[in-house]
């Protein structure tokens, strides 16, 4: 389990373009990395939304926003283009990421056990660290949330 003030761990995951994202390259700037069940879906289109909404806002407080899901290149790709977000979104299908991140959930869907993924976001500062944790989050309102606490911190 990820706590606060541990190294975020690293990783390298493709963004709507196709292109290698490596989180280590964001060092020396803070991060908003949020980890999302799927795109297209209406909580996470509300949250996406929120996030591309708000974005100016957390990047004059000199944060980078950058989200993540299970969902292919692709369709992270229509998402942002229909959504017309402003941020990056990155792929993690083998769900490696979101397993080391410790977002994965089982949850149960029409009697079935499934795995899914744990709303979740994490603050990183500059050096690489994680400075906050937020799990099950609210898909409607932490995005406002996320900006008044960091605006009041920073």
């Amino acid at each position: 389990m990820i706590k606060i003030n541990e190294l975020a761990p690293d990783f390298t995951l493709k963004n709507e373009f196709n292109e290698d994202v490596c989180l280590s390259s964001f060092r020396g700037q803070k991060v908003i990395l949020y980890f999302y069940p799927k795109d297209f879906t209406s909580g996470c289109t509300v949250q996406a939304i929120c996030f591309s909404k708000h974005n100016d806002e957390f990047n004059k407080l000199g944060y980078k926003v950058i989200g993540v899901s299970k969902d292919t290149v692709a369709s992270h790709s229509r998402f942002i283009l229909k959504q017309n977000l402003n941020f990056m979104l990155l792929s993690d299908p083998t769900r490696q990421v979101l397993e080391t991140y410790g977002v994965v959930k089982e949850k149960t869907m029409y009697g079935k056990k499934v795995k899914g993924t744990r709303r979740t976001t994490f603050i990183i500062n500059e050096e690489g660290l994680i400075s906050d944790i937020f799990y099950d989050v609210d898909p409607k309102t932490s995005t406002k949330e996320l900006l008044a606490y960091l605006s009041s911190n920073k």
